[in-house]
């Protein structure tokens, strides 16, 4: 969620963590679930449905140009808030590109069984963009028909009709809705409509459609992500930004961090201290300090990550910088082996202080 800044998509402001319990600071929409409003009035008008749908398409179209692929969309994970804009909520089951395996597919069995594709229910794996897709169109029906088109108090049927793709549109849908449903509804993912090509359906533009935009830049202003049609812009995608698993690490005591960022071989306990400045401009600073202290860089995996040797390897230093918010960095240090005394006078007498005197000569807190 902290990859994701669209209108219809509920945002993620900050996580907090104790060692005990992990908390969310997210977006309040009052609205409440797509799905009580379902239950409440029955089927949706065509317009109506429509403009949600476009707005689920929107949010969705978003997540797949950023990698996130959603998993888990019906009507319980779609909100609405007090202005009736559709917010999509909860990505607990949700997947990342990092997750597809060597043959571009996913393979983990999850989702809501009257929601789930049939390449799902094959086991053979799936591409996660195709499902979102699907479940989308298990949305537009309930949106319009007010019942779900595969149904059956046997869980094992209901699967065989999702696997055939039996279902029966109601009289009171137009034949354009119907032929665009039979499209989202394709049990060949090969041949399902795409989000591009859901954008130039006759039924999803009808009656204007304001521009739909998958992709961000970054405000210079104010620092915020805002949407753009053109294509990236925003911050690198290197900078490692901390889950709650990497907080929880923070507190003395309990160390998780070896299960998560791979630094299970470092001496001692890390070192670390808050930053306004950017990642690239910290990381910057740390390569001209190794050039001008001649130490040898190995730099890791991701790109703010760093490892110096030094002194003929009387000492060796790992540099992790870490977005932890919108205004904050966290640069840490780990002794990663050699002398104790030569690790003390490079990091706390050279390398931090001047770390801390590129951040405008303001005090850094130490976590």
């Amino acid at each position: 969620m902290r990859r994701l800044s669209h209108p219809n998509i509920v945002g993620l402001h900050e996580v907090m963590a104790t060692k005990t319990k992990i908390f969310f600071a997210m977006e309040f929409v009052k609205g409440g679930e797509l799905f009580n409003k379902i239950s409440k009035h029955g089927r949706l008008s065509e317009d109506l449905s429509r403009r949600y749908f476009q707005q689920l398409i929107s949010a969705v179209g978003y997540c797949h140009a950023r990698g996130v692929y959603h998993r888990d969309l019906k009507p319980e994970n779609l909100l609405i808030d007090e202005n009736g804009n559709l917010k999509v909520s909860d990505f607990g089951l949700s997947a990342l590109t990092d997750h597809v395996r060597p043959d571009g597919l996913l393979h983990t069995l999850c989702g809501t069984p009257a929601y789930v594709a049939p390449e799902i229910l094959s086991k053979k794996g799936y591409d996660g963009a195709k499902v979102d897709v699907w479940s989308c169109g298990i949305v537009l029906f309930v949106l319009a028909a007010g019942f779900l088109p595969f149904n059956d108090p046997n869980l094992m049927n209901m699967y065989k009709k999702i696997y055939k793709g039996t279902y029966r549109c109601p009289r009171w849908m137009s034949q354009d809705l119907k032929r665009f449903i039979s499209r989202l509804l394709d049990i060949n993912p090969e041949t399902r409509i795409t989000i591009d090509e859901i954008l130039k359906d006759p039924w999803f533009v009808k009656g204007g459609l304001k521009t739909i935009k998958f992709h961000d830049e970054v405000d210079l202003d104010n620092g915020a992500v805002k949407g753009k049609e053109d294509g990236g812009g925003g911050e690198s995608e290197a900078v490692k930004s901390l889950n709650a698993f990497d907080l929880i690490s923070f507190s003395s005591g309990l160390d998780l961090s070896g299960l998560f960022d791979g630094c299970s071989n470092s001496v001692g306990e890390p070192e670390r201290f808050l930053s306004e400045k950017s990642p690239e401009k910290l990381a910057e600073e740390v390569e001209e300090f190794a050039k001008v202290e001649k130490l040898r860089v190995n730099k890791k995996k991701e790109e703010f990550e760093f490892e110096m040797e030094g002194q003929n390897g009387k000492f060796t230093i790992g540099i992790y910088i870490s977005r932890l918010n919108d205004l904050l960095v966290v640069v840490e240090a780990r002794r990663r082996g050699g002398e104790v005394d030569c690790y003390k006078e490079m990091w706390n007498d050279k390398l931090r202080l001047q770390l801390i005197r590129v951040t405008d000569q303001t005090p850094n807190a130490s976590i």
